[in-house]
């Protein structure tokens, strides 16, 4: 996934509550789906990230000798650089991008609830 590509902020923005649970009817539930895909896609960007700096890995256990690499630290400064991704989660639920759907008997407890 091509996070630069995403049209989230990079910064905290402030957001209508009521607006954002329009799907969902209920702001803790809307905020427990924006949580559950900001872990997936921190989870995914911290794989990416380690996949990446395998490949500076050295075996050396000797730490009197530092070497600093030029790309290790591009690469670091790539992802430093990206929009958190709580942010991303939020984006994504505003475009209609996250697929969501409550548990059979989470759905059977909301319906015995009503008031």
């Amino acid at each position: 996934m091509d996070y630069k590509k995403s049209n989230a902020p990079f910064n905290t923005v402030t957001r209508d509550v009521i607006a954002l649970c329009e799907d969902t009817g209920n702001i803790y539930e809307t905020v427990e789906i924006i949580a559950r895909r900001a872990n997936q896609i921190g989870n995914e960007m911290k794989r990416d990230l380690d996949k990446k700096l395998q490949e500076f890995a050295t075996s050396n256990d000797n730490l009197d000798e530092v070497v600093e690499n030029r790309e290790q630290i591009e690469i670091s400064r790539y992802y430093e650089k990206l929009p958190k991704p709580s942010l991303l989660a939020t984006q994504e639920y505003v475009e209609g991008n996250v697929y969501w759907r409550l548990n059979p008997q989470q759905q059977e407890n909301n319906q015995q609830v009503n008031f």
